[in-house]
């Protein structure tokens, strides 16, 4: 008896229907039918009659011919859905590369002979069961045609089936309407770059010309985001095409932009030098043509490409966490990539692993990559590895599509497709759409140097305005004249706004995301020296105690916590001998109590990498995780720590945006070790230390940078603060290396309660987190300010020889040596905050040791490092003898005894002028 023959009487449709659902998730259908087709899949690998598959037995010669052929048809689709793309035509100007086996159906076991034959198979494709011939146009116009897509890789069968309802449904015709407004957007975008590329002649622009479809594209998207209740939209790109964006997405006023192509002087003086025009931001509050209101945000970015995406994602999270708690979608990042970029640098790998984590997920980005083909001068052939400059959305599962640049409604298409995902899933999405780029990396350069095959191409190659208003004449949507006519409308528009543009003296840039920033005011150097009073209340500091040194008695933590926090209860009620964690704890607490909200993040930050901070901890058992600093009284901000992937380049990025879109929020970012913060220099270089001159943007992130010798090695010894101070310039940041708890207490608030943010770059201990001197009594939290320099205490002026200037926890090593040696006549000065200098106080300091005439820097790092570099650039007010080892390579050596000799010889310098 044929063990199969109910194959025969089997309804077709259903049969089809059961073999997709078994290809999309085999788990999902009963298991005797999921053991039919595995085996007859193996019998198909291997082309043999029959194959035993476990204890199945599948007899293909006695297979219904009619259910076979329609396996063999589910198959090609399949192979459509899996392959097509690599057989589409998405690139406008190349000839795509050969890819085996192809989609021929001789490949499926068909012939011509089943071209004329229905199959119920095609249903899954189409509304009614079509021919095989009829099937294959429709694959072809689906998947092999101006947009191909990538997804079988994802392993949600919801997600699958939904992206192929939606790739089924592409075949459905834009309005006439949506054709007119792209084909308006088309005109802007090309006509502007036309008359750019006419009025300044050579003058860079990194003109949009090949890509200019993603104008329209961008325009759409954002009328639908407004649509499905997006209100804000973030976005960032790099260079290329963003005059083009600000122009005719963004809504900048054109007038703007020629002043700044004019090189006019800006109106502010005092604490903005500008940028180049293809990299400043802007805020627009827009109303769509359906009368939606969304505010639109491209972020301003320095040529270092992909740096952007970490902040537009920071900048993302921050209004999701401040604005829309419980309707994050609300808030819709962009980010456009270039293709060699989104394929070379590591920060896209850095971000992507941010999209599923507590701390850092956006709930779904909409990635562009504007693709022209080449890189600087470089072809894609030597620019990546991979098939395609996109395969880094395979890390992530998510969806790609390669959409060709010439075809207008493709491109809007593939940005629909995108933020339906995006609203539907909360997860990423990639567009590559593939064009070229009509002159060298920019306007002054010659591409003919090193494409001078594709250039040939280039200058026969119709602009993709031309190609759709020729469409769209022949549809008879508009008239033979209708894009001459908008054309010189535009241009006399331009024309208008260039001749009033010339009219005036200056330029004036608008600052980015001004509405966040209502209420705090710009700082120079001498406000920034201006004492506060960040003092607490004795009661509130002890409420908050109280809170944070007991934990919950109904649940089971280890003998270490438990111990560690009682030690803090009688730290604080008993001995009065705050440590470093306790101060941190209270200055997050009073902060909270007075509407601040506090966010640390970076690698072990829950713990701490010297298991100091405990800000989270976790139950016994169950793994449930404790902050005690949610519970304390009176409280008005919410409090976050997250322990981030172990990046820094990424998370920096990400915390600098989230601290530019929230100012009233406490944003620390705290190194491993000092020197991580190596792998963020570009963040630090670009954004952190020189935003505000280059943007006019604030930004009040803190860095936590553990920095001190141990005599642990040349890695982890030095935070490398002189790199920090080369950077420090008028009024651009804060630099400090505090030596007790309570002025990092004072430090911390301070950030918060000035009318003005700036980065605020910290050396923190690591042996001091535990060192017996190390410690506050609560009287000095609860009155006084942040100490920028600490007098010694403990001699008398009158005795004072040598004064030594030093800072952070070089200082406790020489207070011992100088007890050790009875030596009353040295007085230890502490520069608590390096940048900028309390020069006043300095001097203060220096007339009160009247009988001195030796004056000290001392410092734990070599010559070439730590702050004398800085101090002799700055520090005149009397000539500094250096007390350091010699200049060195590395910060510090690798034996444990060289180390202490280098260490013990550069305390006894202080001690003896001779040396």
């Amino acid at each position: 008896m044929d063990r199969f023959s109910f194959l025969n009487a089997a309804h077709t449709a259903y049969f089809a229907e059961l073999y997709d659902q078994y290809l999309q998730n085999p788990d999902s259908i009963e298991p005797s039918w999921r053991s039919f087709f595995q085996g007859f899949d193996f019998a198909n690998e291997f082309a043999n009659p029959t194959e035993e598959l476990g204890n199945v037995t599948i007899d293909n010669s006695n297979l219904s011919e009619k259910i076979e052929k329609e396996i063999r048809v589910i198959q090609l689709i399949e192979a459509y859905r899996t392959n097509g793309h690599l057989f589409s035509k998405t690139n406008p100007v190349r000839d795509r590369r050969t890819f085996s086996p192809s989609l021929a159906i001789e490949n499926f076991h068909l012939s011509s002979t089943d071209l004329t034959t229905v199959f119920q198979s095609s249903t899954l494709v189409n509304k009614t069961a079509i021919t095989l011939g009829e099937l294959i146009q429709l694959l072809e116009k689906l998947f092999c045609q101006s947009l191909a897509f990538e997804y079988k890789y994802i392993r949600d069968p919801k997600a699958t089936q939904w992206i192929e309802s939606k790739i089924n449904a592409m075949t459905d015709e834009v309005s006439s309407e949506r054709k007119k407004i792209i084909l308006e957007k088309l005109n802007e975008a090309v006509s502007f770059e036309n008359f750019l590329h006419t009025k300044y002649v050579g003058q860079k622009r990194f003109s949009l010309e090949g890509n200019e479809a993603v104008v329209p594209a961008f325009d759409l998207l954002i009328e639908d985001a407004a649509q499905v209740g997006v209100e804000q939209v973030v976005l960032g790109m790099a260079h290329r095409g963003r005059l083009n964006i600000l122009a005719n997405v963004f809504d900048k006023p054109t007038k703007n932009i020629f002043s700044e192509f004019d090189g006019k002087d800006y109106a502010d003086e005092d604490h903005f030098d500008g940028d180049v025009k293809y990299h400043l931001g802007i805020t627009t509050h827009k109303t769509t043509r359906a009368g939606k209101a969304i505010n639109i945000n491209l972020v301003p970015n320095p040529s270092h490409l992909e740096t952007v995406g970490a902040v537009v994602e920071g900048i993302t999270r921050s209004k999701q966490d401040r604005l829309y708690t419980n309707e994050p979608k609300k808030v819709l990042p962009i980010i456009v990539h270039g293709d060699a970029a989104v394929a070379g640098q590591g920060l896209v790998y850095e971000v992507a692993q941010m999209v599923n984590l507590d701390g850092y997920k956006t709930q779904g980005t909409i990635h562009v990559v504007i693709n022209n083909q080449v890189g600087f001068t470089t072809n894609y052939t030597d620019s990546r590895s991979a098939t395609y400059c996109t395969d880094i959305a395979k890390l992530t599962a998510s969806p790609v599509i390669h959409v060709n640049a010439d075809d207008a409604e493709a491109v809007v298409k593939a940005l629909t497709f995108a933020l339906e995902y995006r609203m539907e899933f909360g997860l990423d999405v990639y567009i590559d759409v593939l064009g070229y780029r009509k002159y060298g990396h920019n306007e002054g350069d010659e591409p003919r140097f090193t494409q001078p095959k594709l250039y040939k191409t280039l200058a026969k190659h119709k602009n993709v305005r031309d190609i759709y208003g020729a469409k769209l004449a022949e549809q008879g949507v508009i008239a033979s004249t209708y894009v001459k006519e908008i054309e010189e409308a535009y241009k006399a528009k331009l024309d208008e706004n260039l001749n009033a543009s010339r009219a005036e003296e200056l330029t004036v840039i608008t600052p980015f995301m001004q509405d966040e920033w209502v209420g705090f005011n710009k700082a120079n150097r001498t406000k920034m020296l201006e004492k506060i009073n960040t003092a607490v209340d004795k009661k509130i500091l002890t409420d908050i105690a109280k809170v944070v040194t007991e934990l919950p008695t109904d649940k089971k933590f280890i003998s270490k916590i438990q111990k560690l926090i009682n030690d803090r209860k009688v730290m604080y009620f008993d001995t009065n001998k705050l440590d470093w964690a306790m101060g941190e704890m209270l200055a997050y607490g009073s902060l909270l109590t007075e509407g601040y909200n506090v966010r640390i993040s970076g690698q072990d930050v829950e713990r701490g990498t010297f298991s100091h901070r405990h800000a989270v901890v976790k139950v016994d058992e169950s793994e449930e995780e404790v902050v005690l600093l949610d519970h304390i009284p009176n409280k008005k901000g919410n409090f976050n720590a997250f322990n981030s992937l172990l990046s820094e380049y990424g998370v920096v990025g990400f915390d600098y945006g989230y601290a530019l879109a929230s100012p009233k929020t406490l944003t620390i970012w705290e190194a491993q070790f000092g020197d991580f913060s190596n792998g963020a220099q570009i963040m630090i270089d670009q954004y952190i230390s020189a935003a505000e001159d280059k943007w006019n943007s604030q930004n009040g992130l803190v860095f936590l940078m553990p920095h001190g010798y141990e005599n642990q090695g040349a890695e982890h010894s030095s935070a490398r603060m002189e790199r920090y101070l080369q950077l420090c310039s008028q009024q651009n940041m804060f630099v400090a290396d505090c030596t007790t708890p309570a002025n990092f207490f004072h430090l911390l608030r301070r950030q918060m309660l000035t009318d003005y943010r700036k980065p605020l770059m910290v050396f923190t201990p690591k042996s001091l987190l535990r060192h017996p001197e190390a410690i506050s009594g609560v009287e000095e939290f609860a009155s006084g300010t942040f100490q920028e320099v600490i007098d010694d205490v403990h001699v008398h002026a009158a005795d004072v020889k040598t004064v030594v200037f030093c800072t952070g926890k070089f200082y406790y090593d020489l207070k011992a040596e100088r007890e050790s040696l009875g030596r009353n006549d040295v007085a230890l000065v502490r520069i608590e905050q390096l940048f900028p200098l309390a020069i006043d106080q300095l001097q203060a300091v220096i007339a009160k040791y009247s009988n001195t005439n030796d004056y000290v820097w001392a410092q734990e790092e070599p010559k070439n490092m730590g702050a004398y570099g800085y101090m002799l650039m700055n520090f005149d007010l009397v000539k500094l003898r250096l007390a350091s080892s010699p200049a060195y390579s590395a910060p510090a050596a690798g034996s444990y005894t060289r180390s202490k000799k280098r260490h013990a010889a550069t305390i006894a310098k202080v001690f003896d002028k001779n040396l």
